[in-house]
């Protein structure tokens, strides 16, 4: 009951690479138990500075039940998320992750967890693109936006074997797109190049990727997206609300993602209701709902912390099983009541 564990960024990162296709299984298993009413996941709490308007740090508290197979675990992500990084040349975001024992409530591991949260927003995109699409397969898949998200989902597709003519990469940064672009190309077999007008980029593509940090919507015209496009909304604010109230919309869970301006909370801020909401995810993987081809299909996640709880105890176990978990000695300083 009293150990405590560290796992730093390097081992889940390796973790994560050798266990991509399992990830999406444990987001899906957890989306399912999501919505069987088998977790607690409170609103999300932002830290704001006013002296720094376009950053936060953001506390995402759950608790995830006890589904086949699983143990129950409770914890909270702290992660801070500040775009002005970018210009230094480092991640705009870093994070930590503390899971807790439910029988007792003492906390028994921390671990970095700016490769978790990476992790599961990958894995989320990806199994949305396989249930809104029906396959594993695009022609041409564009990328709005060249970061660590955005290379992490190109190597959570390339781990689930989709199949993809080509890649294409958008970024205002020429440098940033062409090194996601090179990456694809020559560590994931890809065939990738940059685009550097978006028009450009989000024409006769089958599955478009956002993963910007975009703090309002900048993709307006009603002529963007096309009937039957799958659209991964990853950084959640890119899309006018007109658009979203022209498509089918899968969120991950409605009232989370309805607040903080969120383009779907846009939508529902301008019309005044939720009609435009199609259902979430894990309806769509138990074929409670369905989607067509005569409207573009845009997924929405505002990102769960249940997520953050099962693929950090995912990794928790692999390292622990392969003897990379530190083991803190004494971390706690009582462990008796007298």
């Amino acid at each position: 009951m009293y150990e405590f564990s560290v796992i730093g960024g390097k081992t889940a990162r390796e973790i994560i690479g050798a266990s991509r296709p399992q990830i999406v299984d444990v987001v899906r298993d957890t989306y399912l138990a999501h919505h069987a009413g088998d977790s607690v996941n409170p609103d999300s709490y932002f830290l704001r500075f006013p002296e720094k308007p376009d950053a936060r740090i953001i506390a995402l508290p759950a608790h995830l039940g006890g589904t086949e197979g699983s143990t129950e675990v409770s914890g909270i992500k702290w992660i801070s998320s500040f775009p002005a990084n970018i210009e230094r040349g480092i991640p705009r975001a870093s994070a930590a992750l503390l899971l807790n024992d439910y029988e007792t409530g003492y906390p028994f591991a921390c671990l970095e967890a700016s490769q978790i949260s990476a992790a599961r927003t990958a894995a989320s995109a990806v199994l949305a693109a396989e249930q809104l699409t029906g396959g594993r397969t695009a022609g041409k898949l564009t990328v709005v936006g060249a970061g660590i998200i955005a290379r992490n989902i190109l190597e959570f597709f390339k781990s689930r074997d989709w199949t993809v003519s080509s890649v294409t990469v958008h970024d205002k940064s020429e440098e940033y797109g062409a090194a996601l672009a090179s990456y694809a190309s020559e560590s994931l077999g890809y065939q990738a190049s940059t685009e550097s007008s978006l028009p450009s980029a989000l024409k006769d593509a089958d599955v478009v990727v956002l993963a910007t940090t975009a703090a309002e919507p900048y993709i307006v015209d009603l002529e963007s997206f096309v009937p039957g496009q799958v659209v991964l909304n990853i950084s959640l604010r890119d899309i006018g609300p007109e658009l979203i109230d022209g498509a089918y919309n899968i969120l991950d869970d409605v009232d989370h993602c309805l607040k903080a301006n969120t383009s779907p909370h846009l939508a529902e801020q301008k019309y005044g209701s939720r009609d435009f909401i199609t259902g979430t995810l894990a309806q769509v993987v138990k074929g409670e709902v369905t989607v067509g081809t005569d409207k573009p299909v845009i997924f929405s996640p505002f990102g769960l912390g249940v997520l953050d709880l099962a693929v950090g105890l995912h990794i928790y176990r692999e390292a622990q099983e392969s003897g990379r978990a530190v083991e803190i000695e004494d971390f706690f300083g009582e462990t008796t009541r007298w």
